[in-house]
């Protein structure tokens, strides 16, 4: 690893040369590496942290810093082809599918989920809207499904005999099981298994192509191992509606693209386009967050504990009383987007503002603090951004 500054004050002097006008681009790139370095090594070392990837887009330019392993058994280092489980972070994908699909014509997001599983109808699930599934606001769907929800079967069952705890609409209560049936209702009115739309389509549509639900044998040298608690090396297990909650393995690298995708996607199809809309599109507000399709969004600039507030324990774990924005807020670029993501042997964090032309994205083959991963993107964002720095002062 590389020699680092040790204060803030030395970030942000880093940052002042990097954004400079005069300067080089060489020279740019070597300050940029220290303000990343800064932060990743401390991050690393308190969180016991083995590989990572920060990948940085600014200006049109893509920087990855790999730090690490990826496999500590191996010693096999953390590069720009590694693949980590990006856990929920994967929802913004299954979220474009869906928006594809409205875009298509296969779907409404005002539809019943009973139009495409006839067997929900007469249940309570059947008076929400696909909209609600996509925005944890069908009525108080757990976090994840009971452990004895293991196959299809279960899986119907479970969701016909669901009672809400609240009306649609009204609360939010992050959950898998929302989000999931909500992916794969979009698939089934496409009429392609969910996995096959995401590898055959959706992925290569968006140009990533170390971007994967099973990762093929190929590929498996790249694939990071994930590390507990305790230090055991695992990976994601099987689960009903796993592809569609927090299925996606990616590169960082390929993150920087979906994230430009999402920052300005001029080049890409029409459909396309309008499917990253719709996930842009604010629903409702939780305090200073506004809620999309997979993405989470805040005013910009905005605040970090406003980003902790948003991405804290109370959040993903308590029924939250909703702001409903009638109509929804059209897509605006003036926003700080975001999404946490974690399995039991990784942790991601993906922030961008397309208003400014920066994003991030943090991979780490362990699942560590939300807080922690919030604070080390805003420390990189404000390195390159005076009004995040200047909103934190305030």
């Amino acid at each position: 690893m590389r020699n680092i500054p040790q204060s803030t004050l030395g970030i942000l002097t880093a940052a002042s040369v990097f954004l400079g006008a005069g300067a080089h681009a060489a020279e740019r790139q070597n300050e940029l590496a220290r303000v990343v370095d800064a932060v990743a090594v401390p991050l690393m070392a308190r969180n016991d942290i083995p590989g990572m990837s920060i990948a940085i887009t600014v200006g049109g330019k893509r920087y990855v810093y790999n730090y690490g392993v990826a496999s500590k058994a191996s010693g096999r280092k953390v590069t720009d082809a590694t693949l980590f489980e990006i856990g929920s972070v994967s929802k913004t994908f299954t979220a474009t599918l869906a928006g594809y699909a409205q875009a298509s014509s296969d779907l409404s997001l005002t539809d019943s989920p009973s139009k495409y599983f006839p067997e929900f109808a007469g249940s309570h699930l059947a008076g929400a809207t696909l909209l609600d599934l996509g925005t944890y606001t069908a009525g108080g769907l757990p976090l994840q499904f009971p452990n004895d929800v293991t196959d299809h079967k279960a899986m119907v069952g479970y969701y016909k005999n669901w009672k809400p705890a609240y009306a649609p609409g009204t609360h939010r209560v992050y959950s898998n099981p929302s989000i999931g049936l909500f992916g794969y209702a979009a698939a089934k009115a496409m009429g392609w298994p969910f996995d096959d739309l995401m590898q055959q389509k959706l992925f290569p549509a968006l140009g990533l192509s170390h971007t994967f639900i099973a990762v093929p044998k190929a590929d498996d040298a790249n694939y990071a191992y994930g590390y507990s608690k305790t230090g055991k090396a695992i990976r994601v297990s099987p689960g009903v509606l796993d592809s569609e909650a927090y299925g996606v393995k990616m590169s960082a690298s390929d993150m920087l693209r979906f994230i430009e995708a999402n920052m300005d996607g001029s080049d890409l199809d029409k459909t396309l386009q309008s499917a990253i809309a719709t996930t842009h599109t604010g629903y409702y507000k939780v305090g200073g967050m506004t809620q999309g399709l997979g993405w989470e969004m805040y005013a910009y600039p905005t605040t970090l504990d406003q980003l902790l507030a948003g991405n804290s324990a109370d959040m993903a774990l308590k029924a939250n009383e909703i702001e409903k924005l009638s109509p929804p807020r059209p897509p605006v670029k003036d926003v700080l987007f975001n999404k946490t993501g974690s399995t039991s042997g990784f942790g991601a964090y993906v922030a961008f503002v397309p208003s400014k032309g920066i994003g991030i994205a943090l991979f780490a083959n362990k699942n560590y603090p939300n807080s922690e991963r919030v604070k080390a993107a805003y420390s990189i964002l404000a390195a390159f951004d005076d009004d995040l720095a200047v909103a934190n002062a305030d």
